[in-house]
């Protein structure tokens, strides 16, 4: 059984910062690749950064250099650092493996807003 959970998002001003978490089901998170996605208003969702099982990463050109995504295996959990925000990063962030599909499971996401 597939279960996620996001959490960490907020209202934020332009240049700060938010660190998402995602805790996974055990099977998921072993078994898997993750990625974190993000869908803007009117807007179709977007990969933003993967992390591989052996902790190899990668990102979305848009992101490179302000985000970082980690995993912690213990905890079944993965994270997303978000630093120097713009307001073109606002959107809903969902965590989900790196080959998910928009018809298979998505957990309720966390809403991010930059704005000042």
């Amino acid at each position: 059984q597939v279960h996620l959970v996001e959490s960490g998002g907020g209202l934020v001003q332009p240049g700060g910062s938010l660190r998402l978490s995602c805790a996974a089901s055990g099977s998921v998170f072993a078994l898997n690749g993750m990625a974190w996605y993000r869908q803007a208003p009117g807007k179709q969702r977007e990969l933003v950064a993967v992390i591989t099982r052996g902790g190899s990463t990668n990102y979305a050109d848009s992101v490179k250099g302000r985000f970082t995504i980690s995993r912690d295996n213990a905890k079944n959990t993965v994270y997303l650092q978000m630093n120097s925000l713009k307001p073109a990063d606002t959107a809903v962030y969902y965590c989900n493996t790196d080959t998910a599909t928009m018809g298979g499971y998505w957990g309720q996401g966390t809403q991010v807003t930059v704005s000042s």
